[in-house]
């Protein structure tokens, strides 16, 4: 490894400039998750359809995911961000435009294929990082995400509030964030492939070793997905809760993620990867069945607050042992976000196909169900989530991180 790379500050600054990725990726989901319920109803679409159109979201993540790996390797990860970042930002703007189903549908076919992709590299990148430092960093960065979440999620609030048009709020919005996309990426590690080393195959499946880890992810994700997606029209829906009321609690989830996850680092090495997912399971649990036994706008509040701080950590140390667990990070990470992904897919029909049928209560004893499956299966992360990992040699061709 070269003394560039060995240098505290250069890496440090990597780390900086990756979670500043995370932010901005972060900021996009947390500004269109509060208007959901504007989105819906510009749409003229009932819950059933706004699920079915909600599911395309990760069904276009699932699609383009396995394509990263190979746009990295031909790019370098470098460009490859820059230009997956911009996309992502500026389709925030497609949703709200859509006038019926078929529009949303697409809008989010191609908001969920650029979010799903950038997704990829950008945690291919935190996992290097993560070798070049010797510790555990992952479950910082996607705390980091989460604080960008947050962030977009109280703009997202306070249009709510004023009543402003969707529309208006996502184009401001997608011009802000894919200006500060661009700059961050400058100074991100542009990793490129060793001379000799062979490229991933175009459409990359998932390798055995992601599928039982992505088992774990598929049951956080399902109830992440939910949350951020249904939480404010289970507010307004069920529980008479204002607009603003209803948006102020995706961001209240969004909050407790962000804590956890910045925190996560030091209580997974503290207490291990297992012992915290199973842990964390309990508590999502927990706040599922607060959210189903609801008799208060406060009580579901607190039950998703409870559901996002048991999930926090659990996607990051499955991408940290996929990342882990081969000598190709971005081809196992694609597989276990594939996985995951396609958690993401199913929720949103699911709970509007079981709402439409029944309720959004029983949607959300669904989700308390998948919940309980963390702390079952938490067994497949042991030894995932850990400092101190080996160097790989596309970690130590990771030249100086500024442009």
């Amino acid at each position: 490894m070269s003394d560039v790379v060995q240098a505290p500050s250069a890496v440090r600054r990597a780390r900086y400039a990756v979670a500043a990725v995370f932010t901005v990726h972060g900021a996009v989901t947390g500004s269109f998750a509060t208007r959901v319920p504007w989105i819906q109803d510009h749409a003229g679409v009932s819950a059933g359809r706004l699920g079915f159109a909600l599911a395309f979201t990760a069904f276009g993540a699932s699609c383009a995911m396995p394509l990263a790996g190979r746009f990295a390797h031909s790019l370098g990860t470098r460009t490859a961000l820059s230009l997956l970042i911009s996309l992502w930002t500026l389709s925030l703007a497609l949703p709200s435009l859509a006038p019926n189903l078929l529009t949303l549908c697409l809008a989010m076919f191609a908001y969920g294929a650029t979010s799903g992709m950038a997704d990829v590299v950008m945690n291919a990148l935190g996992v290097e990082v993560e070798r070049l430092l010797g510790k555990s960093i992952m479950s910082g960065l996607h705390g980091m995400w989460s604080v960008g979440a947050l962030i977009g999620s109280a703009g997202g609030t306070l249009a709510a509030h004023l009543g402003a048009d969707a529309r208006v709020h996502h184009a401001l919005a997608a011009a802000v964030l894919t200006s500060l996309g661009l700059l961050v990426c400058r100074w991100v590690p542009d990793v490129r492939p060793q001379e000799d080393e062979e490229p991933p195959p175009r459409f990359a499946p998932p390798p055995r070793s992601a599928l039982l880890i992505g088992a774990v992810g598929f049951c956080a994700v399902f109830a992440e997905g939910a949350s951020l997606d249904w939480s404010a029209v289970y507010l307004r829906d069920q529980l008479e809760a204002s607009a603003a009321l209803a948006a102020a609690c995706t961001t209240g989830f969004m909050l407790t993620m962000a804590v956890a996850r910045l925190a996560g680092d030091a209580v997974v090495n503290r207490f291990g990867a297992v012992r915290t997912v199973r842990a964390g399971g309990v508590l999502a649990a927990l706040g599922g069945l607060l959210i189903v036994c609801a008799w208060h706008p406060a009580a579901a509040m607190a039950g998703f607050g409870l559901m996002g701080l048991g999930i926090a950590v659990v996607v990051p140390l499955c991408f940290a042992a996929a990342g882990h667990s081969g000598p190709n990070p971005s081809q196992a990470i694609a597989g276990v976000a594939t996985i995951t992904y396609t958690s993401g897919l199913i929720a949103p029909s699911l709970i509007g196909g079981v709402a439409q049928a029944t309720s959004l209560v029983v949607s959300f004893g669904v989700v308390t169900l998948l919940a309980c499956g963390l702390a079952v299966f938490a067994g497949v992360l042991r030894g995932g989530a850990r400092g101190g990992a080996k160097v790989s040699p596309r970690a130590a061709a990771v030249p100086d991180p500024r442009p």
